[in-house]
Parts: structure tokens; sequence; C-alpha cells
């Protein structure tokens, strides 16, 4: 572990949880809040709030750890879109479509939990992109 794996870690816990809180607990809440037999009440959610800090933790180090190893030298803008989008398709756009297909998701939520997450996935890829850049 080095300083630059150490600050852009802790750069995209940051993003990823601002991005997540916007696009989990601002757009889509009001879904959520319609899913009582789906989502555990509020006051619980909160007493377990440090497994989503411990869970975005290991995500962004496990983020960073892998785009470091995959970094060419080529610039960083291309790098961070091709790989926050092949992260999206990796994780949460099959996973949405895997729950949707369990779990009594509603179609119209699998598919904005699909585009908020990429969004937030391509920022993330950005923010690392930049942090791990090579010198000019």
């Amino acid at each position: 572990m080095n300083k630059k794996f150490l600050i852009s870690t802790v750069a995209v816990f940051v993003v990823w949880m601002l991005g997540s809180f916007m696009v989990h607990a601002l757009w889509l809440q009001s879904t959520y809040d319609t899913m009582t037999n789906m989502m555990r009440p509020m006051a619980e959610q909160e007493s377990l709030f440090p497994f989503m800090l411990i869970a975005h933790l290991m995500m962004a180090g496990a983020f960073v750890w892998i785009y470091q190893r995959g970094n060419e030298d080529k610039p960083w803008l291309q790098q961070g879109l091709r790989f926050g989008v092949a992260v999206a398709v990796l994780a949460p756009i099959p996973t949405y479509m895997i729950y949707y297909t369990v779990q009594q998701t509603p179609p119209t939520l699998a598919i904005n939990q699909s585009i908020g997450d990429t969004i937030v996935v391509v920022v993330v890829a950005l923010v690392a992109a930049f942090l791990n850049r090579k010198p000019a």
C-alpha cells in the first residue's frame, strides 16, 4: 500500500458514498418507502449503517487496486470512462437485473437503480483515473 493508493481509496470512498446517497436516499427513497415488505425500517437501517461504511470501503479499496493494476499509458479521461463502464456492466447492472428476477422489485426501480449506480460508478472511475494519471 502506498500513499497514492490510500488517497485514491479515501477519495473514491467519499465520492461513492455521496453518489450512493444521492441515488438511493434522495432520488429513489420515495420508491423504497413504499416497499415495506422488502425494505428494513429506517431505524433498523440506521443501526446497521456501519456495515454500509465497511462495504463501501471494501469496494473503494478493491476498485482502486484493480484500476491501478490495469492503468495504461493512455489519457486518464478515456481510461476512467472505459473502466467505469466495464465495472457497471460487471456489477450494478447485472446485480439489479438479478434482483428484479428474484425479488418483487418494480421494473422501473431496477432500471433507475441501474442507471443511477452506473452514473456513480463512472464518476468514481473518473476520480480514480484522475488521481492515478501518469505524470505528463
